[in-house]
């Protein structure tokens, strides 16, 4: 039996055309290392895929380049998915490829990063939206599993730091399909009863498809239009989710995010401690000016002259001077009064009897009463 001789070409284009009829050699889905790494110029990638033996050349076309969501590098990790062929004008076998995924990651990894993207485009991330978190809360709204380790971390961490800050728990699923809808329940149920300062959302740790309720699309917009700040608490601190960009503040682990909501309480009574100094400093000078200058009288009798057009010359310059110290006065009065009605005192972490607060709240009763002695 005679072979019959064949051209180059005609070599080329057989071996082809059996390889591409082979099923497998169709639907490869190949692990190495990548080398040689080209970004031409047309938009194609041309690169070497590589283990410690052998290596395979690479091609993605520019079409399919468009859904790479990542940057190649060399000696990246990499599965790549693909046909194995023969390009025919030189003989050339190589990998033609339809996708590249990073080593260790699926389509999961994917649709997190697509999501990521999209809501970074829509300005969900911006800080400037990001919502202050309150300086003394004394109610913490936690959305978690009532059984899981992430509550008990809180609860402990909160009692430790804190004995007055209360905490209420809405239950939540936070694994499982369709447990992110729990989440935004418990997001919505303290925005509407707004019985609480702040709300922690978050779970302990876990893989990547445990923690996927907080990479939902839904949970994410949620928490945009929360009015009340919200802080996620979601894994260990290698792991992030979406609701870790989303929210006001993002915590490594639910231990942190307790410490960041809830001040130390001792630190709060020396601000108190600081408040009632300063308070007593004011009441100092108000008692100065309350002795220097008897209202009635220089009041009076500005009153008399001011308004009687023939005594208004027998305005002598000691009754300006005293005039002045009166201004002062009323002026020291109303910036310390003003600053007792803010949020600077945090007067709810004190129990009603206890003896500084006592002393302080005495001390406001009498400048209030002062005050109004002067309307």
């Amino acid at each position: 039996m005679k072979i019959k001789t064949l051209t180059v070409s005609e070599v080329n284009n057989y071996i082809k055309k059996i390889l591409d009829n082979d099923f497998i050699l169709n639907n490869l889905s190949v692990r190495g290392e990548i080398s040689n790494l080209k970004y031409h110029s047309s938009g194609h990638i041309y690169f070497s895929l590589k283990d410690d033996n052998s290596k395979i050349n690479c091609i993605m076309f520019k079409s399919k380049s468009y859904d790479l969501d990542f940057v190649l590098k060399e000696g990246m990790a990499v599965i790549v998915s693909g046909r194995a062929s023969v390009y025919s004008a030189n003989g050339t076998f190589q990998l033609y490829c339809d996708r590249i995924e990073q080593e260790g990651l699926g389509e999961l990894h994917i649709k997190f990063e697509k999501l990521k993207e999209k809501l970074s485009r829509e300005g969900y991330f911006d800080e400037e939206l990001k919502k202050p978190l309150p300086k003394n809360p004394y109610r913490i709204g936690v959305v978690t599993s009532e059984t899981g380790a992430a509550i008990c971390d809180i609860i402990n961490v909160i009692r430790r730091r804190n004995s007055k800050v209360d905490i209420v728990l809405y239950p939540a699923l936070v694994q499982g399909e369709g447990a992110y809808k729990t989440v935004i329940d418990g997001i919505e149920y303290f925005n509407k009863t707004k019985s609480v300062e702040v709300i922690i959302i978050g779970r302990g740790g876990g893989s990547l498809e445990e923690l996927w309720n907080f990479n939902e699309e839904a949970l994410a917009y949620a928490i945009h239009k929360s009015n009340l700040p919200i802080v996620s608490a979601v894994g260990h601190e290698v792991d992030f989710t979406i609701s870790d960009f989303v929210s006001d503040f993002r915590a490594a682990t639910p231990s942190q995010a307790a410490e960041v909501v809830v001040p130390l309480e001792r630190e709060l009574y020396r601000e108190i401690n600081e408040f009632e100094k300063e308070l007593a400093d004011w009441n100092a000078v108000i008692v100065k000016f309350w002795v220097q200058i008897d209202k009635d009288t220089q009041l009076a009798r500005f009153k008399e002259r001011e308004n009687t057009p023939e005594k208004r010359w027998k305005i002598t310059d000691e009754d300006w001077r005293n005039r002045e110290k009166w201004d002062l006065y009323e002026e020291a009065v109303n910036e310390m009064l003003q600053k007792t009605n803010t949020a600077y005192a945090p007067w709810h972490i004190l129990e009603s009897n206890d003896k500084k607060y006592a002393r302080i709240k005495a001390l406001k009763t009498v400048i209030e009463a002062i005050e109004k002695k002067m309307e």
